[in-house]
């Protein structure tokens, strides 16, 4: 039970560092990003190739330290969403959604078919895990993880949270509420939309590297588009807009996840279980559709404050929204 429950916590921590990455694009700046699943991708395989041994059948396997393949993760990462941010942030909201989901299918088809780099559907396997030559038992090795995931949360949190609380990211709540407002008072609106764009592709390329190197396996199959589904609920039961309610709600929903997974599977006959498998996407949406008519802010709501910078006396008969920033 303590080796599943330490488990249990790295991986909604690996969950958690997503949603932050995917909190800063969609809850600080208002970016719809259809196509998580495809940066996580991009993080998870770059960290692999190039920490990995080498294999004869495929490009790759540098044999490079783990911190290195988490910077290259990252580097790629954010490369990826500036080309890819370049051209579709000039389009509207509801085509964003559209492109970046695209773009994770064919991220995804260049994963199968790009057998030579990718290991095709079988995927890559042997990826080094932190610790794994300090520790001496399998649950040292699982402690010891789970409690540097929680410090990467952590230090992921504390980045993003002194970020959103900045001149930086109250421009990008600016730009969620009114983008022509904003540009109106000389802000370049879609320079600051491919910074927030970026930056939370690269956190969520650290999260692809960490589950890498966490699971120690990696096939197309983990990065589908369920995945994008997963970390969408995750935010906004947590709360969009809320670093903690992204974490909260990465816990919860991945809670959730298992536990419908694990009573399905002790409910459903064992010649059903391949179908059954649907029913948990399917039940989690009912949950998601049952919190949100209950809270629809989410778990922990993104606060309202009056900016001090405006004086109460000055906003009678004035619009707000201007004044009001979100956090």
């Amino acid at each position: 039970m303590i080796n599943y429950l330490e488990f249990f916590f790295a991986t909604g921590f690996i969950f958690a560092v997503i949603s932050l990455g995917l909190n800063v694009q969609w809850g600080f700046t208002g970016l719809f990003n259809a196509g998580v699943a495809g940066f996580v991708a991009i993080g998870a395989y770059t960290s692999a190739l190039l920490t990995s041994a080498p294999v004869a059948e495929r490009v790759g396997g540098l044999g490079l330290p783990i911190m290195i393949g988490w910077i290259g993760a990252v580097v790629l990462s954010g490369i990826a969403a500036t080309v890819i941010g370049f051209v579709t942030l000039r389009l509207r909201e509801d085509y964003l959604a559209i492109t970046t989901f695209g773009v994770a299918i064919v991220i995804q088809a260049l994963l199968v078919n790009q057998q030579k780099l990718t290991g095709g559907p079988f995927g890559i396997g042997l990826i080094p895990k932190s610790f794994e030559h300090v520790a001496s038992s399998a649950g040292e090795l699982l402690m010891l993880n789970l409690v540097m995931l929680a410090a990467i949360v952590a230090v992921v949190y504390v980045a993003v949270e002194t970020l959103a609380s900045s001149p930086w990211g109250r421009v990008l709540r600016s730009i969620r509420e009114d983008s022509v407002a904003a540009a109106s008072l000389g802000k370049s609106v879609k320079r600051y939309e491919l910074q927030a764009f970026v930056l939370g592709s690269m956190i969520m390329g650290l999260g692809g590297a960490l589950q890498a190197h966490f699971i120690g396996f990696i096939s197309p199959d983990n990065y589908l588009p369920l995945m994008t589904f997963q970390i969408w609920t995750m935010l906004i039961v947590g709360g969009s807009g809320n670093n903690r309610g992204a974490i909260l709600g990465s816990l919860v929903v991945w809670g959730l996840w298992s536990g419908i997974g694990y009573a399905l599977g002790h409910l459903i006959p064992a010649a059903q279980q391949a179908r059954s498998a649907a029913l948990t996407p399917i039940l989690i949406g009912v949950a998601l559709v049952l919190v949100l008519l209950r809270r629809p802010s989410g778990l922990l709501p993104e606060k309202r404050t009056v900016s001090k910078h405006i004086s109460p006396t000055n906003v009678s008969g004035v619009d707000l929204a201007s004044g009001v920033a979100r956090h």
